[in-house]
């Protein structure tokens, strides 16, 4: 079996997203105190890293060419755009609340592939359990939020 173009496309804007995520979180790690904090950010890269690599493998394994990482053809990812005005302050709270709106928007945007029934049943669960780390990051980012607040 092989993806159809339009199915390999998506999973290349997922890959590519994530090597964005990658890069803000490690940005966000270097621009926080808080040393639990800090290591969330940190755990949070390597997981986003975790899953370029398998989706780019899931890519390969279908017969098809995955992107080279991130997205140097227009800086970073729109949603990890606005975390630039919250390193600008330092403001621990500010890099969590946009840390959470660029989650939310990739758990959209996974929901969006998933829900494609021309997705292989091995790519569904990979994305699933992926989405599923993101929407618990995303959780984690909130209750953070409430303790550095």
């Amino acid at each position: 079996m092989k993806f159809t173009e339009k199915m390999s496309n998506k999973l290349n804007e997922l890959l590519e997203k994530n090597y964005d995520a990658e890069k803000g979180y490690k940005r966000a790690a270097e621009k926080v105190d808080n040393t639990k904090l800090k290591q969330f950010f940190n755990e949070q890269a390597q997981k986003r890293y975790d899953f370029g690599h398998e989706i780019k493998t899931e890519i390969k394994n279908y017969g098809e060419t995955p992107d080279k990482g991130g997205s140097t053809t227009g800086a970073m990812h729109r949603t990890w755009m606005d975390i630039e005005t919250a390193f600008s302050s330092n403001n621990e709270e500010t890099i969590l609340e946009e840390v959470q709106k660029g989650e939310k928007a990739a758990i959209e945007e996974y929901n969006e592939v998933i829900k494609d029934t021309t997705l292989p049943p091995t790519t569904q669960q990979i994305l699933t359990k992926q989405r599923d780390t993101i929407q618990n990051a995303c959780q984690s980012a909130k209750n953070f939020e409430a303790v550095v607040s």
